[in-house]
This record gives C-alpha cells, structure tokens and sequence, in this order.
C-alpha cells in the first residue's frame, strides 16, 4: 500500500473538513466553504450576505448565486468566478465537490465534499417546504452532515406558509382603508411572500421599496413570475399626501424590515404593520418589533424538519452550527447519533 493510500485509510472526517477562524476549512482541498474573511479559493452555497462575502481570490457557487453576488456587490466581488453546475463534480487538488439543491432562496446549494472514500455536505441554510421561487431540497447520502440550527428547538414548529398568505389578503379586506407593510429580507423572503401572494389569487399592484428592485428583476429575468410592481414611493406635500392616502389604502407594500423603522413607513395610510419570518412565533419578538400582524413565514426548517432530515440522511455523524445547537445535538445523542456542534462565527439570520 502506497504512502498516500495509507494516509486516506487512517484520516478523519475532521481531516477532510474542519471549523477555522475563517470558516469551514478543506486542507486537502486548501478551500473554505462560506468563509467570513477573504481567502484565496471559496465554495460559496448562497447569496446572503453572512455566507457569500466579497474579496475572495476565487469563487465556486451556481449560476444564480453567482449572479446575485455580482448584483449585491459588483461584478468585481472575486478575481475570478467558476459555475457549478448541479451535481456535477468537480475535481478540486484530488477532492471532489458538487453542488445540490438546498431549496433555502434561489441557487442555494448544499455542498458534497468526497475524499479517500468519505462523503460529508455542508447544508449551508436549507429548508424542506416547497417554495415556488427556489428549487426543492434533495437529500444527500453522506457519512457527514453538517447542518444549520437556526430554528433547532422544538417550539419552532412553522405553520403551513400559504395559510400565512391568506392570513395578509383577509387582512387587506377586513382593513381596506389601511396599508399592509410586510417587512421580508430582500433575497429569497420578499420574492416568496410576492410569489406566493400570487399564488393564491392576490392579482391588485404590489408597491416595493427600492431596495428589492434589482433583485426582484433578476428572479422575473429568472422566470419567476412576481406579477405587476410598482415603486413605493410618495411624493411630499399636502395634495401629494391625499393622493398617496387614495392610492395605497388597503395594498401591499413589501420592503426589507429595515425600512419600516424610518419616517419612509409613516407616510403610508395608517399602516397594518407586518414581517415575514420564523421568528414571528416567538411573540415577544413581535411585540417588541410593534408588528400588528406576524406572519410566521421562514426559509429555515422548523425543529420537525431538522430532525426528519437527519433521520432520512442516516449519517454517521452529525455536525451542527450556527443556531440552537446544543438542543439538536442532545437529539441526536438519544437517538444514537453521533454529533457535535461547530461553534463558527460570522452567520446570522438574514435571510429569515
């Protein structure tokens, strides 16, 4: 047996990934997936900002997620840019790497990383529920799965999203004179919430703020059919204010939850304040945001989901990261599974 086959038959999963400063390291490889500060070689599963970063040499993610880097950063976020295509493999200094879907937002890919015979995938963020602006979740035979955690407590049990849906759309008609503002993260959430809308016959203008305009073209350029949008905007002064007041009262205005903290969310009609998230069922978090209506609407699994997942996988461990980890991994451990948290830093909930 050969030096470098000897080696492959004594290594660890911890020796074909590992948790670094930087993010999570493939020394083999020399590349990081999702790294939070700049390196030379970076697999990048999705477009939010806590997991795709700019300033790295060279960058490995989909089409899509490439695409929505160059939009939110510029086309010169990396030196150079690679499509990985899905499934495909590719070969990586003798380690080989492909691409699946994660079915979080658009282009999200869960990451398969295949060494001297082991198999680990780092999931990035994924989610299980069908989502019309983002393509499904396809579990992945591995040894390792290196899941998130952010909804990792039994309480998180996410209701059916279309209900959610019709929850605003009664509101609209119950208050006719008010403007419904639905705070939704500007990649992936404000997409679906208008998508989904759609979906259950909300065929009126939906106004968004400026902030969503570039995205919410790139997904229609996509193929994803948002239907009509129209700019939020009010021009100042009295007549201005009458005619703004006829115009948005009882419609829907999507904008990233940053925007509603601001004088641009007071010149609405007496507004229904919303936000689109998993976090909406927590209620003091609802109160503390004075949402008025909470639409528990996430691009997350809920804790059912994680552990259904994990059980369809079967892996041999379970690594877990950023979010409740500590209650998954004592899951796991009753039921048989070896696990452990990563502890990175650098992600938060952006895209919920």
């Amino acid at each position: 047996m050969s030096r470098a086959l000897s080696h492959r038959a004594m290594a660890r999963f911890e020796d074909l990934l590992r948790p670094t400063p930087k993010g999570l390291y493939c020394p083999p490889g020399d590349f990081y997936i999702d790294p939070v500060k700049p390196v030379e070689r970076a697999l990048v599963t999705h477009g939010h900002a806590d997991h795709a970063r700019p300033g790295n040499e060279k960058v490995l993610a989909t089409r899509r997620t490439l695409a929505i880097m160059a939009l939110r950063y510029g086309e010169e976020f990396c030196t150079t840019r690679q499509v990985a295509d899905w499934g495909r493999p590719i070969e990586i200094n003798g380690v080989t790497v492909s691409f699946h879907p994660a079915g979080h937002v658009l282009g999200s890919a869960q990451i398969l990383v295949e060494w001297g015979g082991m198999r680990i995938v780092a999931s990035g963020d994924y989610k299980r529920r069908e989502d019309p602006t983002a393509e499904a979740f396809e579990p992945v035979p591995c040894d390792v799965f290196i899941t998130e955690a952010t909804f990792a407590l039994p309480v998180f049990r996410h209701p059916e999203s279309r209900g959610e849906m019709r929850k605003l759309i009664a509101s609209t008609r119950q208050f006719p004179e008010r403007a419904h503002l639905v705070g939704a993260y500007a990649l992936g959430k404000a997409q679906r919430v208008i998508r989904m809308l759609r979906e259950e016959g909300y065929d009126e203008p939906i106004y968004i703020h400026g902030a969503l305009k570039r995205l919410c073209e790139f997904y229609q350029e996509e193929g994803i059919d948002l239907g009509e949008l129209r700019p939020a905007t009010i021009a100042r002064g009295k007549d201005a204010e009458g005619a703004a007041k006829a115009e948005f009262a009882g419609a829907i205005i999507v904008g990233p939850p940053s925007a509603f903290a601001d004088k641009w969310a007071r010149r609405f009609p007496d507004p229904v304040s919303c936000f689109a998230s998993g976090w909406m069922r927590v209620r003091g978090r609802a109160r503390q945001r004075g949402v008025e209506l909470p639409l528990i609407l996430s691009d997350h699994c809920d804790w059912d989901e994680l552990v259904e997942t994990i059980a369809e996988i079967a892996p041999q461990e379970v690594w877990v990261t950023h979010g409740r980890e500590e209650a998954l991994v004592r899951w796991c451990a009753l039921k048989g599974v070896r696990a452990r948290p990563l502890h990175l830093v650098g992600y938060e909930d952006e895209g919920d």
